[in-house]
């Protein structure tokens, strides 16, 4: 089978390169000559266990090649980025998807098969894609298979969770469903589920949202409980004890291109029906402020005026910055007259080592949950101003003796702060 792929991110690559690994004729396409000519020669632009491996094979077999425009093929895969529009509800921008539509159009006969598996809000696929391929003269369900497969991952699983995870096929009619399940047939050896397209639009997006209303409600637990000088993490295990009960974690925000923004793709297509997202997206929204307040009332208790932030990314062990509380964190401590350092061993434009960012700090806040941040070493603390650890992640095991160690549970014995 021949496969074309439009987008080459943290998705739409790992995609591209398995279904390769599995046998089919793969092309790659990215607007980046640059990038497109790294990963013909072998090299990465992102950091993904298991990917580097699985690039070289596909190239060895000659299943991969990475260009900056379309081929043609059986089946296109649409896999690039839909951020939020500049609207009062942050809906969803489709220029991407629409701009991908039109590079492949030239190039689509009668039998292909079209899967958008960028995240996209409800009713895209009938109401833009469709429209876009009837305009050319083809007729969905007949000549042409449109479907919404939305991806389903764990950054730094990625590669093992595309094989194995559940996969939602969701399809303009039941023969497109049909077409795009044999596509993924290549590889998948997960469940397939097979849905209407605007089943599987909105499932995805609910996914999300799920979990950003529930990190919301754990975030407010954490402000409610500083406020009363209440052990927040303690009371979120003892209620986990509960059969029925599953807080999450608070932390510093919700970042990435899933949690941060899909909840907005629902809000913005029933606001009047969705009150209890919006308030969720403000309380996440909050955190990075509610962090910066309490490194101020920190700070203030010292005569030094370095910080030091462990983690730029929105999560740990990956090197993915995009929507990252954190980078909002730093701009804001900074605005506020901080001297800033970051240390982030999987970003690649950071260069500092943990000595480096530590040296003359009064406070390390973490901010990603890297598992090098388990343990810190004395040899970044010692050099320290003040040895002050706030740990927004609750992830810390280890530390000097001579370190404060603060997280949302201990924090308000530090210092009664202000909740924002």
């Amino acid at each position: 089978m021949k496969i074309t792929v439009v987008g080459l991110g943290y998705i739409g690559l790992p995609t591209a390169i398995l279904f390769a690994k599995y046998g089919n004729t793969v092309a790659g396409v990215d607007l980046s000559p640059i990038m497109t000519e790294n990963l013909n020669a072998g090299h990465l632009h992102i950091e993904e266990p298991g990917l580097a491996e699985d690039l070289q094979q596909a190239l060895a077999l000659g299943n991969f090649h990475a260009s900056t425009t379309p081929v043609s093929a059986d089946a296109y895969i649409i896999a690039v980025p839909t951020p939020n529009k500049y609207d009062l509800y942050k809906s969803c921008n489709t220029a991407y998807v629409e701009s991908a539509l039109m590079s492949i159009i030239p190039h689509l006969k009668k039998n292909d098969t079209i899967i958008v598996e960028s995240t996209i809000a409800p009713r895209t696929m009938r109401d833009i894609v469709q429209p876009m391929i009837e305009n050319e003269g083809f007729t969905v369900g007949e000549d042409i298979y449109l479907a919404h497969c939305p991806e389903r991952v764990l950054p730094g699983n990625i590669m093992h969770e595309l094989v194995h995870n559940p996969r939602i096929i969701g399809g303009i009619t039941t023969k497109c469903t049909e077409k795009a399940a044999a596509v993924y047939g290549a590889f998948v050896e997960g469940e397939i589920i097979k849905a209407e397209a605007g089943e599987a639009e909105l499932s995805k997006l609910m996914e999300n949202t799920y979990r950003d209303v529930n990190i919301a409600l754990a975030n407010e637990l954490a402000k409610i409980s500083n406020h009363l000088e209440i052990d927040a993490l303690r009371v979120i295990e003892m209620a986990n004890k509960h059969p029925r009960v599953n807080l999450h974690q608070p932390g510093p925000g919700v970042g990435g291109h899933c949690l941060a923004v899909d909840p907005y793709f629902v809000i913005a297509a029933a606001p009047e029906q969705s009150p209890l997202m919006q308030v969720a997206r403000e309380v996440n929204n909050s955190m990075p402020t509610h962090v910066v307040s309490q490194v101020k009332a920190l700070m203030a208790e010292q005569d030094g005026n370095r910080v030091t932030i462990f983690g730029l990314t929105y999560k740990g062990n990956i090197d993915d910055t995009r929507e990252s509380p954190a980078m909002e964190i730093k701009e804001m401590l900074i605005e506020s007259g901080f001297d800033v350092k970051t240390f982030d061993p999987h970003v690649a434009s950071e260069i500092l080592t943990g000595e480096e960012a530590c040296e003359d700090s009064s406070l390390i806040l973490v901010l990603s949950d890297h598992s090098e941040f388990r343990d810190i070493p004395a040899s970044y603390t010692d050099k320290m101003r003040h040895q002050i650890l706030f740990d927004t992640k609750n992830m810390v095991q280890t530390v000097s003796d001579d370190v404060t160690y603060l997280n949302y549970g201990n924090l308000h014995t530090r210092k009664r702060v202000i909740s924002i």
